[in-house]
């Protein structure tokens, strides 16, 4: 497969890229996980405490060669909250391709609902989150560069927690106590941006009015604020199951606010497209690529409209004469 050059994703894309029942689409039957090829994988590691539960991630380094950017995406899957895994081939498939472009990659297991009612979940993704910052030495990150990414019903948490960073309401107990849980970036994949699909994450004995008070304090779009991480959602014009709109929404409503965000537009592809769609992939790994490279592995705005003629001179240059189109031009 072809790899883009950051010039070439660019200008196949634009501004928003384009590129050729919940639980029953993202769990469905998938193939056998993809083998995770030149990565460097440490499984199973306990990460911390669900109740009972020995909570598990495995960490995805950059292969021998590829240069490190020191920043850790947290991977959380989708199904749900009913079925599901850390093993999931999407995540795979995408910590490759991620992997390729020097990201570490870290999937991460939450309590489902028959395992802990909310908000188990999201105590469990922010235990993630501070095993990662605490552990930022052993896995070659930097403990302030920690994003954090989800799928379909895991998408609510990532964005949850893009959300509420230093809230301490929503830490838990998982493990790691003192350690900071606020992530750097959110990434809402396909994501569920609202708790109202989501009712078995809660006490069945509740009543109606209860649970639609529980289910609007754990959905995302109930926190959006100005202090939210800057985030980037990646969506499939073709998702029947989450439609667009929902991720559309969310970025006006971030955008409206100043929080940087971004919309990467899959012409075409449904939901769960990760599991097949090999070059879509690609497109999602460049977006997030441009995305967390300029806000944090080497903060770098864009020039300011016709800024140091020809389009590029007013950026910041680094090493290499680096220009504001970032790294990997040609």
């Amino acid at each position: 497969m072809v790899r883009l050059t950051r010039r070439g994703f660019v200008k196949a894309t634009g501004a928003v890229a384009a590129a050729p029942a919940l639980a029953a689409v993202t769990a469905r039957a998938q193939p056998p996980a993809p083998d995770t090829g030149d990565l460097r994988v440490e499984s199973d590691i306990v990460f911390g405490k669900g109740g009972d539960i020995d909570l598990l991630l495995d960490v995805y380094r950059p292969p021998e060669g590829v240069e490190s950017k020191r920043t850790a995406i947290i991977h959380l899957f989708g199904g749900g909250f009913f079925v599901g895994s850390k093993n999931a081939g999407y995540i795979v498939n995408d910590s490759r391709a991620l992997g390729a472009l020097g990201y570490t990659n870290i999937s991460a297991n939450y309590r489902l609902q028959s395992e802990g009612s909310w908000p188990a979940q999201i105590h469990d993704t922010k235990a993630a989150i501070r095993w990662a910052r605490a552990n930022a030495d052993r896995i070659g990150i930097d403990a302030d560069k920690i994003a954090v990414a989800g799928y379909s019903a895991g998408g609510m948490l990532s964005l949850l927690a893009g959300a509420t960073n230093g809230m301490a309401a929503f830490e838990g107990d998982g493990g790691n106590a003192g350690v900071s849980s606020d992530v750097q970036a959110a990434i809402g994949v396909y994501p569920l941006a609202s708790a109202q699909t989501a009712r078995g994450l809660f006490p069945q004995d509740l009543s109606e009015q209860e649970v639609a008070r529980a289910m609007e304090a754990a959905s995302p779009t109930s926190h959006i604020n100005a202090n939210h991480a800057p985030t980037i959602f990646v969506h499939g014009t073709g998702d029947t199951t989450v439609p667009i709109s929902s991720s559309v929404d969310y970025f006006n409503q971030l955008n409206e606010l100043g929080v940087p965000a971004a919309l990467t537009a899959i012409q075409g592809a449904a939901h769960a497209f990760d599991n097949s769609a090999l070059d879509a992939v690609e497109i999602m790994a460049h977006s997030i690529d441009l995305f967390l490279d300029r806000l944090i592995v080497d903060p770098q705005p864009y020039p300011s409209f016709g800024a140091g003629g020809g389009g590029g001179g007013g950026g910041r240059r680094g090493p290499g004469g680096r220009g504001p189109g970032g790294p990997g031009q040609n």
